[in-house]
């Protein structure tokens, strides 16, 4: 993998990754940009003690532009965009809309192919494996910054899950606190710890292989399965093999087997509902251990991949007892999920 650092016209950071060590990123953003100016606050919720981001600057972000005029795209046939370089393989760079910016954090943008029609699952091995090294580079530098508690990889897919861009792209954000829902997860493997004297990363794994029914794929080196309390209709997680505290750990055997049991995953997710359906939407999430916690090692990496759509032109909205308490309400047990999903292997 290379690597190219350079600056787009307003000052904010643009990286590039690619597979060949020969290519030269020297394009030039020759667009007339203001320099950015954001109005990013962090509050935190004193009955509920978790911190939400203000940030109303993002209310004029490009909002489904026409495919000519996507903002991801190469810039060609004079056309600037975000990319100044007529093709590339992965490229990386500051949010022009960040909802954490600053002394409260850093968000990114990955867009993980020039292809403005592929998504991650057209990607071969080869294009997924390097996002998966562009989202190492990227939690290990931005856990330099001292102002980082943690770093969030993920990728929103799907207009029905809100997504404005129709680029195959994903997201960073490097948050100034530990979020609620590792903060939750770093409780539960405590109190584990503390009652049983193992780690609950590792026993969840061991449960789900030993009870076999919500396997979806077994790799050597990766598991993925459906949780046995799954919120979401169809929700995967996949797990290595060997607990790592986040991305930078993974050791080469992993990251080599990653991109097919993923890929896999991600075609698997689009034959759900039959080809007649849009392709399925759906959230990527990438769960790695904060960086200040007093033992990392016991937070086990992992990705969690679910849809929101429960099934054929139906979508699971989160009403009143989910959005209300917290409560999840799944209208799929998890059993007949993994079933299906063993059912629908790609072809």
């Amino acid at each position: 993998m290379k690597k190219t650092s350079t600056r787009l016209a307003d000052g904010r950071e643009l990286l590039y990754y690619d597979s060949r060590d020969d290519a030269v990123r020297d394009a030039v953003d020759r667009r007339p940009l203001d320099p950015i100016s954001t109005t990013s606050e962090i509050r935190r919720d004193p009955l509920l003690g978790d911190s939400v981001a203000i940030a109303s600057h993002r209310q004029g972000r490009t909002y489904h532009p026409p495919a000519d005029e996507c903002p991801l795209c190469p810039s060609r046939d004079g056309r600037l965009s975000e990319i100044p370089a007529a093709d590339y393989d992965v490229a990386v760079f500051e949010n022009r809309f960040p909802s954490l910016d600053g002394d409260s954090g850093r968000c990114e943008v990955v867009c993980f192919t020039s292809d403005h029609d592929a998504s991650f699952a057209d990607l071969s091995e080869e294009q997924a494996a390097l996002v998966l090294d562009a989202w190492t580079d990227r939690t290990a530098e931005l856990a330099e910054l001292p102002q980082v508690e943690q770093v969030f990889c993920f990728e929103n897919r799907g207009a029905e899950i809100g997504v404005t861009l129709g680029h195959p792209h994903g997201q960073i954000y490097a948050y100034p606190f530990v979020t609620p829902r590792t903060s939750l997860m770093l409780r539960s493997a405590a109190e584990h710890r503390a009652r049983t004297g193992r780690n609950l990363f590792d026993d969840v794994m061991e449960q789900e292989l030993s009870d076999g029914a919500r396997v979806v794929l077994e790799g050597e080196h990766w598991v993925a399965f459906v949780p046995y309390a799954a919120h979401w209709p169809y929700e995967v997680h996949l797990y290595p093999r060997r607990r790592v505290p986040d991305l930078r750990a993974l050791d080469e055997a992993a990251r080599t087997e990653f991109p097919q049991i993923y890929l896999e995953l991600l075609r698997r997710f689009d034959r759900i509902f039959g080809e007649a359906e849009p392709p399925t939407p759906y959230i990527a999430a990438w769960h790695q251990a904060p960086f200040n916690e007093v033992d990392r090692s016991d937070f086990g990496l992992h990705l969690e991949l679910f849809t929101i759509r429960r099934t054929s032109g139906k979508l699971k909205f989160l009403a009143g007892s989910e959005s209300g308490m917290s409560v999840f309400i799944n209208d799929v047990p998890p059993e007949t999920a993994a079933q299906r999903l063993r059912e629908v292997a790609s072809t």
